[in-house]
């Protein structure tokens, strides 16, 4: 019989990813999400056991891991907005989760435990592309954003020194500006959206001026979540205990040409309008995949083919609620 594994927040956008990538390779899964921010459809079809439950309830994860070879730990409060908004909360959630999560795995025997963390922990990287031996830090620990980023290096730490210093196989993945259909509401594409459909009038001007954080200068590499569910499915089941690997997709784009791609998308022509960025951000990101490439990884999606999927979700959405 396949080895049991528990996807925490497996429920949420990436996590979904990866528990239908688990499926898909034949692996029986296990779900634990308190539906705060995932959502139960996205498991719908899916043959899986999923419990709800809040990954802060240590009882919970220990019932959750029972059985489990594999424990994958993606419980967390993401999403930009939040991390100025509820900064206790994403430490709250991130800290005791991983804890527990970590607990859990020991308390039941567990063989492997695998942690999602992010690129925010580079904040802004000396190289890019960036390797995963590049330094990482918090540039300023009063400014809530680094919640986020603070609490993921906090959870690396205790994976490399807590987890497998106890005997558990340990495994970091950072995944770098994954996107698409059904993503949530706080990421950079669903806002953008929504913002062209209110200003256009829904959609009824072809040309309008956006304005947008910064110049539009910042870069990004953005991953389409099926590359980056089977680059974290590759990573921890074939990664090496003790390491890091990237999960993304290593072509790098300004904001501003991402913009006048969804604007595209949408039919609607856009003059940006540059403001104030807000404190913490960083002005290139963009990860060097070599580690994760060498087990197999290629990202094979590109951008235009995701962006138009993607878009079309939430013109759908956003045109729906309008219509309401």
């Amino acid at each position: 019989m396949s080895e049991r594994h528990l996807v925490t927040g497996g429920a949420g956008f990436l996590g979904a990813g990866l528990v239908k990538a688990l499926v898909g390779a034949g692996r029986a899964v296990r779900v634990l999400d308190d539906l705060s921010r995932g959502r139960a459809h996205r498991l719908a079809g899916l043959d899986v056991e999923a419990i709800t439950a809040d990954v802060r309830d240590a009882a919970a994860v220990r019932a959750a891991a029972e059985g489990c070879a594999v424990i994958w730990h993606l419980a967390w409060i993401n999403g930009t907005r939040f991390f100025y908004e509820r900064p206790d909360a994403v430490l709250d959630v991130g800290i005791r989760g991983t804890l527990n999560a970590i607990d859990a795995a020991l308390a039941v025997g567990a063989r492997r435990f695998v942690f999602a963390s992010t690129s925010e922990v580079y904040n802004r990287p000396d190289r890019v592309p960036t390797p995963e031996d590049e330094r990482i830090l918090i540039p300023d620990v009063t400014n809530p954003r680094f919640s986020y980023g603070g609490g993921k290096i906090a959870g690396e730490l205790m994976t490399l020194h807590m987890a497998a210093r106890r005997g558990l196989e340990a495994v970091i993945f950072r995944p770098h500006n994954i996107y698409g259909p059904d993503m949530g509401f706080a990421h950079v594409i669903p806002e953008v959206v929504e913002r062209i459909i209110a200003l256009s009038d829904g959609l009824a001007k072809r040309a309008i001026a956006l304005p947008i954080q910064g110049d539009g200068a910042e870069t990004r590499a953005f991953c389409h979540v099926d590359d980056a569910a089977e680059g974290i499915r590759l990573a921890g089941e074939q990664g090496q205990s003790g390491a890091i690997y990237h999960v993304g997709k290593p072509d790098e784009v300004a904001i501003a040409d991402l913009i006048h791609r969804v604007g595209r998308c949408l039919g609607v022509a856009l003059t940006l309008v540059p403001g104030p960025l807000r404190p913490g951000g960083t002005p290139r990101r963009c990860p060097d995949i070599t580690k994760l490439a060498a087990l197999g990884y290629a990202p094979a999606i590109g951008l235009d083919a995701g962006l138009d999927a993607t878009v079309a979700w939430y013109r759908a959405h956003f045109m729906a609620r309008r219509a309401t």
